[in-house]
Formats: structure tokens, sequence, C-alpha cells
């Protein structure tokens, strides 16, 4: 196979390598098959229903800058560990950059600023995912709410089990899906269906969603998805070096930095993320 092994006499590789082996805290990232060059990256705060926390932002694009330079990975899933996929970004919590640029009693100035550039940090740290060479593929099950649509939306093949549902909350929390959904949405399921998820912050099924194209294929359950994205992932990484030619032409033809304004969201209510 194109790739192969080699990353074991790059300097680089071996790097990068290391630093997968240091693990994570809110993710879990390893190599799915040592015949393949499949990684899995996992989210995995499964009583916390996967919510992203501030640490999950900086790990997610430290994962994936790591495994788009290793030579041994060619191809990414991107799954949770739990009954759901994800509740979406986590707003509560110590730490957590919204809660304290929106906390009572700060500088509005100031508030407005550090907000933005959280948002910022957040968008880039999704961009991540899109902007990986390698081909990324999301396998979703149960709730997929919120912050959890734009880390799908972000990936290059998205599919399901049957037991997903896929939710915009923002709308009824009056803040604004701006971590790329709105960005990415209205190109994979057309402008009419992206207003409808994000005007009116219905729940889809993952019947709807396959109808929408929001997912391209829909398991019976956990297992047979599982199995499945496995499969497409080992297809694509079989495509070899090819498949980076191609991975780069979509990106290239999307325009894979989505980074959005962040100033519609000064009206945000914070709470603990819920499905």
């Amino acid at each position: 196979m194109a790739g192969g092994d080699r990353g074991s006499s790059d300097p680089a590789a071996a790097a990068a390598e290391a630093e997968l082996r240091r693990g994570f805290e809110t993710l879990a990232v390893a190599r799915s098959d040592t015949s393949t060059g499949v990684y899995e990256v996992r989210l995995n705060r499964p009583a916390q229903r996967n919510a992203l926390s501030p640490a999950a932002f900086a790990e997610i694009p430290r994962a994936m800058s790591l495994l788009d330079r290793l030579p041994t990975a060619r191809a990414v899933v991107l799954s949770a560990a739990g009954p759901h996929f994800c509740a979406g970004i986590e707003l509560g919590g110590p730490g957590n950059p919204l809660t304290a640029a929106s906390s009572k009693g700060s500088d509005p100035v100031a508030a407005a600023e550090g907000l933005r550039r959280a948002i910022l940090e957040m968008q880039d740290a999704l961009t991540a995912i899109e902007r990986c060479r390698k081909p990324v593929i999301a396998a979703v099950h149960g709730a997929c709410v919120g912050g959890g649509v734009d880390v799908v939306a972000a990936c290059d093949i998205r599919c399901c089990s049957r037991d997903a549902t896929f939710v915009l909350k923002e709308v009824d929390m009056a803040i604004v899906a701006d971590l790329g959904g709105l960005q990415r949405l209205p190109r994979i399921v057309g402008y009419g269906n992206a207003a409808d998820l994000a005007l009116t912050g219905r729940r889809i099924t993952a019947m709807e969603a396959k109808e929408m194209g929001l997912v391209s294929r829909v398991f019976d359950s956990k297992k047979e998805l599982d199995a499945g994205v496995a499969k497409i992932a080992k297809d694509s990484r079989e495509v070899g070096m090819g498949s980076d030619g191609n991975q780069g032409c979509f990106a290239e033809k999307q325009g894979c930095d989505c980074r959005t304004r962040a100033g519609a969201c000064s009206h945000m209510e914070c709470g603990d993320a819920e499905i």
C-alpha cells in the first residue's frame, strides 16, 4: 500500500506517532486495525454525552493535524463512545470561554471580544476536520445535537445508524449555530433544508437525514454502522496515494476555511448541554 509503514523512518512521522501515543483527555485515538491505515478518533466523554468542552476543542485539531501528517494514516473514522454521538457545546463548567465571556459584571466590550475569539477558535477546531487530507468518515448513532451537527458537517462522508437523530438546538437558546454548520449545511443539504433545520430547531430522523443528503448511508444498528463504516474507510484508504489528490480537489472546490463572523452571538444564554 502506498504510504505503508514508512513512518518509522520518517522523523516527522515518528514524532506524530509519539504525540498520538501521549493520549487525549476527551478523545480516544487509535489505529483501528494494525493491518490497515484506518485510524479512529472517538469522542470519549460518554458520561457527558460527549458534549464539546474547551478541552475537546483543543484536542480535535491536535488529533486531526497529527493524522494529517502521519503517512501510515490513510483514512479517519470519527465516532463516539456511549449511547449518543454528541450533546453539542458544553456551555457550563469552569474555564468555559463562552460562559466567561458572557458572565455578569464583565465589561461589555471585553466580553464581546472574548466571545468573538472563543468562537473563532472553536470554528478553527472544527475546520481542522475539513482540512485533513485523509478521508474523514463520520459514524453517528443516537442523538447528534447542535455542535455535534457542526462536527458531522465538517466530515467528508457521513453515515449513521437508524436510531440517530439530528437537531440544531441553538435557535431554542437564542444563539446562532456559527461553528461552521450554517456555512457547510447549505452545500450539503441545500439552502431550504439548512434553513428549515436552523430556524425551526426541529429534530430529524436518520431517514430524513438521508433524504436531505446529510448522511449517505443508514445502517440498522450500531454494530452494522461500525462494520459498514470500517469497510468504507478501508475502501477509501485502498485508493492509495491518489486519494490525497482527490481529497485536495474536494477541499479546494468547497473552500474549506469556514471561519465566520461571531458578532451575532451576543445574546447567548448559557446552560448545560442537554439532549
